[in-house]
């Protein structure tokens, strides 16, 4: 079986995370892979073989060069670096790889992603034209007033439209990655991959760049960490300060100062925000009507969803659903 081809993009002053992360997340779930399905098969590619500078001072290998990579490729994945603030996006064109992005050589490929200001470089060879798009929040506006035939969500983690996927910045290129995993092969497969790189959970498209999990630190204490690792999984379980204390053989009083020190908002606050995020993995990635999912995450009631939702996100759950569920391939 032939495996699905990803290629990682590489030039000076590329952003190290926004290869390292994408690519551990497709050769995670290569290797996690049961041996008769399909699995992946990455290649780094730059303007020529060999070492490319990064923007963080250190060195990356490419494969092989752009010009060297098969007609067919399965998904190709463009980073961003320091050549958008050296340069200025409206130099872009001139870029050795905006200009290889813009040939016919690359559309033998079967699905086109970016990550952070790697969207600038899309947008540069045409490849944004009449899309939706989103980037790093920086640089959000720029993208908007360089290219008006780009339609740029400006607060989403990632973006599909069609074929065509984008991500905001540096480490929601994981996010990225997880979904199409996702879309490749199965749900489960992309909780696993980032159970194994110890990734919180997979943000839905559609959250915000300024997520309110991002901000809750995983705790240190053994106790409190394994319990943040078992709530997504038992949502619809008794998760009130009494039923958690209990899981962690500590007092009531003891545990919710714990929780706190440890996590910085209390039990109750962490559970529901857990919750509503669970939530808004649902109204993306399910045809599930709000009812069902309010009871599915443990909210209880319709009126739950609702109220929670216009407090997280400014929007009702079908709202959400409507302006952040994107075209398909």
């Amino acid at each position: 079986m032939t495996p699905h081809l990803v290629v990682i993009t590489v030039f000076d002053g590329v952003e190290l995370l926004d290869v390292a992360g994408p690519l551990e997340v497709f050769s995670t779930a290569d290797r996690l892979l049961h041996e008769d399905v399909p699995g992946y098969r990455t290649l780094v590619a730059g303007p020529q073989p060999g070492l490319v500078r990064c923007a963080g001072g250190t060195s990356i290998a490419a494969d092989v060069s752009w010009k060297e990579l098969p007609r067919e490729i399965g998904t190709l994945v463009v980073p961003g670096g320091l050549v958008l603030h050296e340069s200025g996006v409206k130099a872009l064109e001139a870029e050795p790889l905006v200009q290889w992005l813009a040939t016919p050589a690359t559309h033998g490929t079967s699905r086109i992603a970016s990550v952070c200001a790697g969207a600038h470089m899309l947008a540069a060879a045409g490849l944004l034209d009449g899309r939706r798009a989103t980037t790093h929040w920086a640089t959000v506006g720029q993208l908007a007033a360089d290219h008006p035939e780009v339609t740029v969500e400006p607060d989403a983690i990632y973006v599909r439209d069609e074929h065509v996927w984008t991500s905001a910045g540096v480490s929601t290129g994981m996010d990225l990655a997880l979904a199409l995993v996702a879309h490749d092969h199965h749900a489960e497969l992309a909780r696993r991959v980032a159970r194994w790189l110890v990734m919180y959970m997979r943000r839905p498209g559609g959250q915000s760049q300024f997520s309110e999990l991002l901000v809750y630190p995983s705790a240190t204490d053994a106790q409190i960490a394994r319990l943040q690792a078992w709530i997504p999984d038992h949502l619809t379980e008794d998760l009130s300060n009494d039923a958690l204390a209990r899981r962690t053989n500590l007092s009531v009083r003891h545990f919710s100062r714990l929780f706190r020190q440890q996590v910085g908002v209390t039990p109750a606050q962490y559970v529901e925000s857990v919750r509503v995020d669970a939530a808004a993995r649902q109204l993306l990635h399910t045809g599930n009507g709000l009812r069902a999912i309010a009871n599915a995450v443990g909210l209880g009631s319709l009126e739950t969803l609702h109220r929670l939702f216009k407090q997280r996100f400014g929007v009702t759950p079908a709202a959400y659903r409507e302006r952040f569920t994107t075209r398909g391939a």
